[in-house]
């Protein structure tokens, strides 16, 4: 079960897409990349260390900017069609 908690404007909405994107992208890319390949490996890390990065900071300040409950053992989504961010128990 999910419970509403806000809602974000479309522009925030579309970053945080964006970096969801990128961070799937960037994990599919890890499962066949070999480490061999020293160069590439070490900026597919780099840039999933920035990636998530920019990801949690993305949910830290909307969480702030709009003061979205939280509870101990639940996860905020968000719905990229209708811009909502739920609150969800964790897996």
């Amino acid at each position: 079960m999910k419970e509403l908690v806000g809602k974000v404007s479309i522009e925030e909405c579309d970053e945080i897409k964006t970096l969801f994107e990128r961070r799937n992208g960037l994990t599919e890319l890890s499962k066949v990349l070999i480490p061999e390949n020293e160069v590439l490996y070490e900026k597919l890390i780099k840039d999933m260390g920035a990636t998530s990065t920019k990801f949690q900071n993305w949910w830290q300040n909307m969480s702030t900017k709009y003061s979205w409950k939280s509870k101990e053992g639940y996860a905020w989504e968000i719905d990229f069609d209708t811009c909502e961010i739920f609150m969800k128990k964790d897996n």
